[in-house]
């Protein structure tokens, strides 16, 4: 009750008539004018977003059944076909880079945050890692054409894979790194106070806590790859047959993907294929998000744990 009449005492001095007068200040009213600024520009900026979407969905959804999944792409004159090929080359080519990149990205960031953060090696890597993150993706389809394609003489799924990993690298190593950093020192020090070693401590405390982080920086690696056309027109090129072949896997032979029969078909003058090509970017970007949302689900189990 004391506590009560203390409050009511020290509010019986307010004009409350004089704050309210006080919304219309100057410095109120341009801060109102400010958000609402904001907000619209906000919506402005999801038109964009939202037309493609729309598009999208209204092109490519009249085209999506199931003979899309399980058919080849058709000729020129031919009508029907699908793209299932493309969709299991898309996805082998974005796991080898995902095996390529995500280890060593994952090994550099530990290296970066743990272990020598300060050393000039480290600012290397970090200032070459940030630089990676602006590299014109087709830069890196020349690399892996001088590096894998030549060396094996066959445009192959590997060397698809080599050049979308030099694009996640940047992205895996960058994202862990900062994951990292932000796993709370006490519980690194509780840790060593209880005899871990240094190994021990990223291992079983650093990596974990961090874990949800990389994810999420994972899935962005992999949404980028997903969506290169460059590299791979110089590395696995293009093909209308399954990576599958009579029982054996023809990894060393062009692969199809579902940003290059996009490209491929998005700009030919039958009606078709233009259908198909929005058909297989709706189903690119309904992947995409697929492996976004089970990435986060992922990451929420590992906290919630």
């Amino acid at each position: 009750m004391s506590n009560q009449i203390e409050i009511t005492h020290s509010f019986a001095g307010v004009d409350f008539p004089q704050l309210e007068r006080s919304l219309r200040h100057p410095r109120t009213l341009v801060s109102s004018l400010l958000s609402l600024l904001t907000g619209f520009v906000t919506v402005v900026a999801c038109v964009p977003l939202f037309s493609v979407l729309f598009m999208l969905i209204y092109r490519g959804g009249k085209r999506l059944s199931l003979s899309l999944f399980t058919q080849t792409p058709p000729s020129a004159f031919e009508s029907g076909g699908g793209f299932g090929n493309a969709i299991v080359g898309t996805l082998t080519m974005v796991g080898i880079a995902a095996l390529i990149s995500v280890p060593f990205g994952v090994l550099a960031a530990v290296f970066l945050a743990e272990f020598g953060p300060k050393s000039k090696t480290a600012s290397a890597v970090r200032f070459c890692a940030k630089l990676l993150t602006g590299f014109p993706s087709i830069l890196a389809g020349v690399f892996a054409y001088a590096a894998v394609v030549l060396m094996t003489g066959s445009y192959s799924a590997p060397a698809g894979g080599v050049a979308l990993s030099i694009l996640m690298l940047p992205i895996v190593m960058l994202t862990a790194e900062e994951s990292i950093k932000m796993v709370p020192h006490k519980m690194k020090e509780a840790a060593i106070g209880m005899g871990a070693t240094q190994t021990q401590v990223v291992w079983r405390v650093t990596l974990p806590s961090a874990m949800p982080g990389m994810l999420t920086g994972v899935m962005l690696a992999v949404a980028r790859a997903s969506g290169e056309t460059a590299p791979l027109l110089f590395t696995a090129l293009n093909s209308n047959y399954w990576i599958m072949q009579d029982g054996n896997l023809a990894l060393m032979e062009p692969t199809a993907s579902l940003a290059v029969l996009i490209f491929n078909f998005s700009g030919v003058p039958f009606e078709s294929q233009i259908e198909l090509a929005w058909a297989a970017a709706l189903v690119l970007v309904l992947i995409v998000l697929a492996v976004n949302i089970g990435g986060q689900v992922l990451s929420r189990k590992r906290v919630t744990r």
